[in-house]
């Protein structure tokens, strides 16, 4: 890789848009919704956690000992495309209840 390939490939990176959204995580007849600015990187981060026992949702984390990772489901329901990040923030809490409400679902 070339130095100006390097630095075209950096600005690129700098500049790539946010995939914000809301997404759901389902465990038998349980589940939770949640939201984030990095959609494709959730996934990974809540895998993470909850094998390591420290995901903050004391009932995801429950059904992830009781059940174990092949049980869990994981579902992006909506994404958000704001130019501004604290309308996307605010977007990101209204839709988020807006989903909870709609799935009967708790917090993820």
């Amino acid at each position: 890789m070339t130095k100006d390939s390097r630095k075209a490939a950096l600005a690129a990176w700098k500049d790539r848009k946010s995939d914000a959204g809301i997404y759901a995580v389902t465990c038998g007849d349980q589940a939770w919704v949640g939201a984030t600015p990095t959609l494709g990187a959730i996934r990974n981060r809540l895998r993470f956690t909850l094998g390591q026992g420290g995901a903050p949702n004391a009932q995801m984390q429950a059904a992830w000992a009781a059940m174990g990772e092949q049980a869990f489901g994981f579902e992006v329901l909506e994404r958000i495309e704001e130019d501004s990040p604290l309308i996307r923030a605010d977007r990101l809490k209204d839709r988020a209840a807006h989903w909870r409400k709609l799935r009967g679902a708790a917090a993820a």
